[in-house]
């Protein structure tokens, strides 16, 4: 089985963010990137059926800082092949973005993975649509919020659990080749050694592929016109007592302020 997994880059949130001076985005100058956490479990299902049912792995990620040393990580982790996009502005929407990476995976000759799965969304994409979007473009079947797959060899086909509110899964039968929203694998992403990790870097090599311009996409419908960080206000008050006590007392804060 031939899969593509594609993960991304984002802002370690751990870290203290800043406002540039444009006052509309982020200072990338220091921010530390890490791989997003959704797209390590989509990497981690993908080596799982690796195991299971042989095949290679490839890994593709935009360029980004910090990239190499996550995909060296994906290499030392069991993955065949890594390449990196070039050429893609950081500016790009979504849209924009995913439109360029279908016609890179095309160029790159790498449209014929069996199954491509990625992260089901990421914390600067909390609306999940780079999969959708990807299965659009590339006119793949598509299904999003995965924690399970089953691979039915012979039907070319997945059986894929999809989580729901309250609890409830359901599965479905996805023919091949499909995109799919990976929102956690079987089991936790495994732990790389930061030894392995540097023997990858010295005895492997990773690839890299432009992407195309963008033709036929629109704009950003939604412009930031200012951002700011959070200011320290007043305290915290902490609400005791019985369940009655605490909510007749929530209802006088809250009719107080005007919200009710």
């Amino acid at each position: 089985m031939n899969i593509l997994v594609l993960v991304r880059m984002v802002p370690d949130v751990v870290e203290e963010l800043e406002i540039a001076p444009n006052g509309k985005s982020l200072d990338t100058g220091y921010l530390r990137r890490i791989l997003s956490e959704s797209d390590n479990h989509a990497l981690e299902e993908a080596i799982l059926l690796k195991e299971r049912h042989g095949g290679q792995v490839t890994v593709v990620a935009p360029e980004a800082p910090e990239v190499d040393e996550a995909l060296f990580s994906a290499l030392a982790k069991g993955a065949g092949r890594a390449i990196k996009i070039t050429g893609l502005e950081e500016s790009l929407s979504t849209r924009a973005t995913t439109a360029r990476l279908a016609g890179a995976l095309g160029d790159a000759g790498l449209l014929s993975a069996d199954l491509i799965l990625t992260g089901v969304q990421a914390i600067d994409d909390l609306d999940g649509l780079i999969a959708p979007l990807l299965a659009f473009h590339l006119g793949l079947p598509n299904l999003g919020i995965v924690t399970r797959l089953v691979v039915d060899e012979s039907r070319g086909a997945v059986i894929a659990t999809r989580e729901f509110p309250s609890g409830v899964r359901g599965e479905y039968e996805i023919s091949l080749p499909a995109v799919l929203g990976i929102q956690a694998a079987e089991k936790p992403p495994r732990y790389v050694p930061v030894s392995k990790v540097r023997a990858a870097m010295k005895t492997l090599k990773l690839e890299s592929a432009g992407s195309p311009p963008t033709r036929g996409v629109e704009p950003p419908t939604v412009e930031v016109l200012e951002m700011k960080k959070c200011e320290p206000a007043g305290r915290a008050e902490m609400l005791e007592g019985a369940p009655e006590q605490v909510s007749e007392r929530l209802v006088e804060i809250l009719a107080a302020r005007g919200v009710l």
